[in-house]
């Protein structure tokens, strides 16, 4: 009988974690996954659709192309193009903010597709598991969502009565004028394939950054289950 006890005792120890909690569940694991993600992501939305989420960031704010650095080299030649230059990455920062709004219900779907093995590979992989976890799963029909977005806000006036794409295709062409008669470089980046990389790199930055927070502080866990599922995998410094 005190044998019987021992054991009933050692088994009631394996079944709890360090806090003396029972141990996490395969659905708590994944549940608590799937709400950092969902977190992250509504923060990062939050972050990057505020008035100069993108444009006052440097860490994702978008630049022109690199193909637009011959322009850049040679603005001297162009008369106004300095002004148009600035207006122009106004302008796509703007839209990239605009469609920033539209991030949260894109990553749900995704979200909900996680399996038991990708839920406890994340929980104990790398610092942005989570975040390489949904890039590698989902960016490619993120960016077949985001475009059209991204598209409509390049169409949106938004200094003036002039839109981002207007901007762009004013620069570009004023260039390529000058380039034929000059025998130089024309430019033929497409505004919108370019934007949207950008933008989604951006977005993925700052989802990162969230996980980090996440993993990291204890206060970036803002629910119980949070505060459990990431707490069981915390290591003394």
């Amino acid at each position: 009988m005190k044998k019987l006890l021992v054991a009933a005792f050692i088994l009631s120890l394996a079944s709890c974690d360090e806090s003396g909690l029972p141990a996490l569940t395969e659905n708590e694991v994944i549940d608590g996954l799937k709400e950092a993600l969902i977190t992250g992501a509504t923060n990062s939305s939050a972050i990057l659709s505020a008035e100069n989420g993108y444009f006052a960031d440097a860490a994702v704010k978008i630049l022109l192309p690199e193909e637009a650095g011959v322009i850049i080299d040679n603005i001297s030649m162009i008369p106004g193009i300095d002004k148009l230059v600035d207006d122009v990455i106004l302008s796509i920062n703007r839209a990239a903010e605009d469609a920033a709004r539209e991030i949260v219900p894109v990553f749900a779907g995704s979200i909900k597709q996680m399996t038991v093995t990708d839920g406890f590979n994340i929980l104990n992989g790398a610092d942005n598991a989570a975040t390489s976890y949904l890039k590698n799963t989902t960016y490619n029909e993120l960016y077949s969502l985001y475009k059209p977005k991204i598209e409509a806000s390049t169409q949106k006036a938004i200094i003036g009565n002039v839109s981002a794409a207007d901007s762009w295709d004013t620069m570009v062409g004023k260039w390529n004028i000058l380039a034929k008669l000059a025998n130089l470089k024309p430019v033929n980046t497409d505004l919108n394939d370019y934007l949207t990389t950008k933008a989604l790199d951006g977005v993925f930055i700052k989802v990162e950054s969230e996980e980090f927070k996440i993993r990291k502080d204890a206060k970036a866990r803002v629910t119980p289950l949070l505060q459990r599922v990431f707490g069981s995998i915390e290591r003394p410094e």
